[in-house]
């Protein structure tokens, strides 16, 4: 993902080359980024936060992260770019 902090408007992602660029107004001070950028995955995709790990690029702006989920990714993918309703709808399919 390409995290894109003190953006202006609501937050959101969208496709960008090869990977998900996601939106948040938190800058990028002290993990406020961060922690925005987790609660938005959380709340999108319908997880608990404990769900989600950072895997590497805590400190930059090209990051991954891992999601914990029995949801293959290309509904992960449609549920992050709003192309499909919330992951709610799939309760009980977190591990």
């Amino acid at each position: 993902m390409l995290a894109q902090p003190g953006a202006r408007g609501a937050p959101g992602a969208q496709a960008h080359g090869d990977c998900l660029k996601v939106r948040v107004a938190a800058p990028a001070v002290d993990g406020k980024a961060n922690a925005a950028l987790l609660d938005w995955f959380a709340g999108r995709l319908g997880l608990p936060a404990r769900l989600l790990e950072w895997q590497s690029g805590e400190t930059t702006r090209r990051k991954r992260l891992r999601v914990r989920c029995a949801l293959p990714a290309a509904e992960l993918a449609a549920l992050l770019l709003g192309e499909r309703g919330r992951a709610a709808d799939h309760q009980g399919r977190a591990p």
